[in-house]
């Protein structure tokens, strides 16, 4: 250790002692004085900067002109003022707004639910409103046997039914026509007639329900039926799912649609062209809490999910191309006739009809449907739409699809709460934008 230090101290030592002259000294070879800068006077050079800056100005002049056509193509989708008209986070059932549509015939869908205003079927507690399938011959005193056989449901006799037409409120079951008294029933929970809105948005907070062939929907029909029967009038369906798994072909609740309907006739609904579709990667819409939405202005609607930044679907209208001439429906016919524009006598200046009325907000949970929305033949689908014993087919098929129902209110579709706002200031409804 001591003659490592005495080597180091004779090193430092030694350095120290070297004159300041010969140590190096950094040089500059930079130029000094004027001298030849001939690169200048090249022409190539010239020609270069020249570019460069015809070239950024092009480059500016573009960025300008992206700005200016952006802004006027995103003004009219500017956020535009809203008046919240309801807001519901269901501590209750307010029964001033909501009501229960009792029909036994499907609503047109071939549905095989019987709608109900059982408190078994809709009702709220601190997880929200729940609306919740149950099985006919558990919660009702018809048997098993009267289902299929010898029983007939009236419900003009109580008056509870809602429909204006007698066969919606009328099932006779009878082994030789095939018919059946509905097997499920379900609730059907709508705003017609006391909150609606013409222009504005829509959100909804809700969980989805788990189980084969339950048909939970988010939707909206119109207050009037200004241009004639569906789908003249229009629908917007906020959400649409299955309650069938992800392994279902056609999706089950890992994907959601939202959707329009329009159309002269029943058979020429052009859906198609209006609808859009957000499958999540991960589990799926029955785990947890998502906000379906829609904004809805007479220049556009769209579909959006949690938030506005994540959208579902975008429809733009146009006057110079009406819905009319989007379905090309000038070049359809049926029964030998040309089909007529239904929206020929709409006041609206931007091609948006039928969805230039105000429309209601409806709940539901169905089971089963004989218009397509479960397509036959496809993932073990037990029943054909087109078949008069469909709901024989259904119900005789409950061993296999009735173990995929959650327990309790998890086959059904939970809504924690509701906000529609109308499009405009508070106290100037209607307003077109």
């Amino acid at each position: 250790m001591t003659d490592t230090r005495e080597k180091a101290q004779a090193s430092s030592s030694s350095s120290a002692d070297v004159p300041a002259a010969a140590r190096h000294r950094f040089t500059s070879y930079r130029l000094r004085g004027p001298y030849a800068k001939p690169w200048l006077d090249d022409p190539a050079i010239k020609k270069t900067r020249l570019n460069n800056i015809i070239v950024g100005t092009l480059v500016f002049v573009g960025f300008a002109a992206a700005a200016v056509i952006g802004f006027f193509m995103v003004r009219p989708y500017r956020d535009l003022p809203y008046c919240l008209v309801y807001e519901d986070d269901f501590t209750s059932l307010n029964t001033d707004v909501w009501s229960r549509e009792v029909q036994l015939d499907g609503f047109g869908n071939g549905a095989f639910d019987w709608t109900t205003t059982d408190p078994r079927n809709s009702y709220v507690d601190g997880a929200g409103l729940h609306i919740v399938p149950t099985l006919t011959n558990e919660s009702t005193a018809i048997t098993n046997d009267e289902l299929f056989a010898n029983h007939t449901l009236d419900l003009t006799r109580d008056g509870s039914c809602t429909s204006r037409r007698n066969s919606s409120c009328f099932a006779h079951s009878d082994p030789v026509s095939g018919t059946m008294i509905p097997p499920v029933r379900s609730a059907r929970l709508s705003t017609r007639g006391r909150r609606s809105i013409r222009y504005g948005k829509v959100e909804v907070v809700a969980k989805l329900p788990r189980g084969d062939w339950i048909w939970p929907a988010i939707w909206m029909m119109p207050e009037d039926s200004v241009y004639g029967e569906w789908p003249r009038s229009g629908e917007i369906d906020i959400m649409e799912s299955r309650g069938n798994s992800r392994q279902y072909p056609e999706g089950g609740n890992d994907i959601y649609y939202g959707t329009l309907h329009w159309g002269p006739t029943a058979e020429t609904d052009s859906y198609w062209l209006t609808t859009g579709a957000k499958k999540i990667r991960r589990g799926d819409f029955s785990k947890e809490f998502h906000t379906f939405g829609i904004q809805w202005t007479s220049r556009y609607i769209y579909f959006y999910l949690d938030s506005r930044i994540h959208q579902i679907k975008f429809v733009d209208f146009r006057q110079d191309r009406p819905l009319y001439h989007v379905g090309r429906f000038a070049q359809m016919a049926e029964n030998q006739t040309l089909l007529a524009d239904p929206w020929v006598g709409t006041k609206s200046k931007t091609g948006n009809a039928p969805f230039d009325q105000r429309f209601n907000l409806i709940l539901s949970v169905a089971v089963g449907s004989r218009n397509g929305w479960f397509p036959d033949r496809v993932g073990g689908k037990p029943w054909i739409d087109a078949a008069k014993n469909a709901q024989w087919m259904f119900w005789s098929a409950a061993k296999d699809w009735l173990p995929t129902w959650a327990p309790g209110d998890e086959r059904g579709m939970t809504v924690r709460s509701v906000k529609m706002w109308q499009q405009g200031p508070c106290g100037r409804p209607d307003v077109e934008l």
